[in-house]
C-alpha cells in the first residue's frame, strides 16, 4: 500500500509556510478534522531553498520541517512564470518581493520589464509544487499549473502575491478579483493537491 494512505489516519499536520495566504489556501483545501500547525508553532527557521525546481524547493522545506518536528509535513513552493521574461521570476517569485515580501515591488518590476519589451499582456502561468514529507525521510512531490496571461493594471484585493496581475485562461478577472471558493477550485495549488486528494479522508 502506498505510504500516503497513512494520511487517512493523520490527526495533525504541519503546513511549512510562513506565507499566511498560502497557509489559508492549503488549510481550506485539506480535510477539516486535521489540526494544522505553522512553522512558528515550533520556532522553526526557514531552510535554505537552493533547489532548481519548484518540486526540489518544496521537498527541501517539507523534509526539513518533518525531521525537526517529528510530524507529517506539507509544503508548497509556487510561483509565476512569465513567457516574455523567459519564465521568470519562476522559483525566485518570492525573492522578487524583497526581504519585506512586498509583492507590490515584484509586480512593479514585472511591469517595468514587460513595458520595455512592449509585452504587457504576456502569456504566463502559475505553478505549484506540493511536497508531503514524513519524519522517516520519505517524501512525495506533485505539481499543478494554471495557464493564463499577465494583466495590467493590477486589480483586486482578494488574493495575495501576484494574484492581482494574473488572469487564467477562460476568465476575465484576475485571481485577486474572483471569489476564494472559485480560486480554490481552479488554482495551481488546487491542481497540485488534486493529485493527492485520494490519500486523505474528508468525511
Amino acid at each position: 500500500m502506498h505510504k500516503l494512505y497513512s494520511l487517512k489516519k493523520a490527526k495533525k499536520i504541519l503546513i511549512a509556510t510562513n506565507n499566511l495566504g498560502k497557509f489559508k489556501e492549503l488549510k481550506e483545501i485539506l480535510p477539516k478534522k486535521i489540526k494544522y500547525f505553522k512553522p512558528r508553532d515550533f520556532n522553526l527557521k526557514e531552510p535554505i531553498e537552493n533547489g532548481k525546481t519548484f518540486k526540489a524547493n518544496a521537498k527541501i522545506k517539507s523534509l526539513f520541517a518533518a525531521k525537526k518536528t517529528g510530524i507529517i509535513c506539507i509544503s508548497d513552493d509556487s510561483g509565476l512564470e512569465v513567457d516574455s521574461l523567459n519564465k521568470r521570476p519562476g522559483i525566485f517569485s518570492a525573492r522578487w518581493a524583497g526581504p519585506s515580501k512586498d509583492f507590490n515591488i515584484a509586480i512593479k518590476k514585472i511591469y517595468n520589464l514587460l513595458k520595455k519589451k512592449n509585452k504587457l499582456n504576456s502569456k504566463a502561468r502559475f505553478v505549484c509544487a506540493i511536497s508531503i514529507a514524513f519524519p522517516d525521510g520519505k517524501s512525495f512531490e506533485y505539481q499543478g499549473k494554471v495557464e493564463g496571461n499577465i494583466s495590467f493594471p493590477a486589480k483586486g484585493k482578494k488574493g495575495f502575491g501576484y494574484d492581482p496581475i494574473f488572469v487564467a485562461n477562460g476568465d476575465s478577472k484576475t485571481f485577486a478579483e474572483i471569489s476564494k471558493k472559485k480560486k480554490n477550485k481552479t488554482s495551481h495549488r488546487f491542481k497540485a493537491f488534486s493529485k493527492v486528494k485520494k490519500f486523505f479522508k474528508f468525511s
